[in-house]
């Protein structure tokens, strides 16, 4: 089974909006440093729809080149459209990717019968494995408990990074595929603890571009039995976990970089900086955590 703490990297740029490489080095390796179990690029906190296909390509060279296999790679297709999708699945392959996260189809609200089939088909050409990306308020439709339960059938599809928040629904997936070696992590940082205490397999976590050194012992702790220890983390940093989704993600992420004098530069249009009054509690949160 896939496990561990992934973070959801943010897509530095340099005061001209280019993609920053330089930047981007420097993040890769303060989380392999940390000793993260993953990095995960190209979804909404890296700003993929912001992205040509050529930097799309570049991001994932300059992070495979810099993890040199001290960390798994798991970048997210972030596409509706099959032929655009598997492209990227094989372009990740070649790139020699760990896995492919794979956002579900958003905008045109396809019907469950839709998202098998485009998993589905998915399966039967990728060469590497699979995780699926559900994100209901992002794209519009919740892959059910029920529909988890034949993708895991999938040898290619290995786990889930789901974002919705409710525990019941996350309850439901890891009981729907309890048969298989399925894993489920969740997308949110304020639901790592709770879903890891009840048989969860980890975080895509956007808090892990701040503190990833917290959140892979947050994981590891609660993988290795230790879920008092695992609690105090979840309640010390719960506020700075709930900040850091402020307004749109990533803006707050970006923000909290940019205060610690670390890589992030601004945001593509039509995202913008977080607003005033939020970067006041931000700021504040990180000053607690010794941030900055």
């Amino acid at each position: 089974m896939v496990k561990g703490a992934f973070t959801l990297l943010v897509t530095p740029f340099d005061e001209n909006m280019r993609l920053d490489e330089k930047g981007l080095r420097r993040l890769v390796r303060r989380q392999v440093e940390s000793g993260i179990d993953g990095i995960a690029p190209l979804g909404v906190t890296g700003e993929s729809p912001a992205l040509s296909e050529r930097e799309i390509q570049r991001v994932v060279e300059i992070i495979r080149e810099e993890s040199d296999g001290k960390c798994r790679v798991a970048p997210d297709t972030c596409s509706n459209n099959l032929d655009q999708t598997i492209k990227r699945i094989k372009l990740f392959s070649e790139l020699g990717c760990d896995y492919a996260v794979v956002f579900a189809p958003f905008l045109v609200k396809p019907l469950p019968a839709g998202v098998l089939d485009f998993y589905e088909s998915l399966a039967e050409v990728s060469d590497i494995p699979l995780i699926i990306h559900n994100a209901p308020a992002r794209v519009g439709i919740n892959i059910a408990p029920s529909l988890y339960a034949r993708l895991a059938q999938k040898e290619k599809i290995v786990g889930t990074k789901d974002g919705n928040k409710q525990m019941d629904h996350l309850a439901k997936i890891l009981y729907s595929t309890k048969d298989t070696s399925f894993s489920v992590f969740t997308g949110k940082d304020t639901t790592a603890y709770p879903l890891l205490s009840f048989g969860g397999s980890g975080v895509f976590t956007v808090a892990g571009n701040i503190v990833p050194e917290t959140l892979r012992d947050l994981v590891n702790d609660c993988l290795k039995g230790r879920f008092k220890r695992a609690q105090e983390i979840h309640y010390s940093y719960y506020e700075l976990f709930e900040a850091l989704r402020m307004e749109t993600n990533p803006m707050a992420a970006k923000e909290a970089l940019y205060l610690m004098g670390l890589p992030g530069g601004g945001l593509r249009p039509p995202l913008t900086r977080l607003s005033e009054s939020k970067r006041e509690i931000l700021k504040k949160l990180l000053k607690e955590k010794g941030l900055i």
